[in-house]
């Protein structure tokens, strides 16, 4: 495989993985979430779509960076992919347990999970193609800031 084709795999992955979630989340955004105490700095709903999207393009751009190092950096690369295999999984989880189960306090938990495993790929990402680790700061970041909503969702709503 070359390395637009590794690149575009991986993006359409993440974004397939950003669809499912958004089937999970959707009929919540409509019926649940209205009803929640919201934090003053709580974004509007649009918000969430458009900055996923380009996230998941993101991820697999770096992800898929990663993957055209396959064959000078085997093992390596094979970590690397492991980490954000796992991140990814964990990314869809979370939709699943704030949207789907309706659970702050079980989503806040699982989120602290998801933000020590994306820093990991971030780390494992920069050793091998530092503008792959540069592509995944944005999502640490809207992690981070994630992590504090949830956090800020349950506390006002328990």
């Amino acid at each position: 495989m070359n390395k637009i084709t590794r690149i575009l795999s991986i993006v359409v992955t993440c974004l397939v993985v950003g669809y499912f979630s958004g089937i999970v989340t959707r009929s919540s955004i409509t019926t649940w979430y209205p009803t929640l105490i919201k934090p003053s700095f709580n974004p509007p709903n649009w918000v969430f779509a458009p900055v996923w999207s380009t996230l998941y393009i993101m991820m697999g751009i770096a992800a898929g960076l990663v993957w055209n190092r396959i064959d000078f950096e085997k093992e390596l690369v094979k970590k690397a992919l492991q980490f954000f295999a796992i991140q990814l999984a964990l990314n869809a989880l979370w939709s699943y347990l704030f949207f789907g189960l309706k659970n702050p306090m079980l989503a806040g938990l699982e989120i602290i999970i998801l933000w020590l495993m994306i820093y990991e790929t971030y780390i494992q990402f920069v050793k091998i193609n530092k503008i792959s680790g540069y592509l995944f700061i944005s999502y640490l970041l809207w992690v981070s800031f994630a992590t504090v909503l949830n956090g800020a969702i349950w506390w006002l709503n328990r």
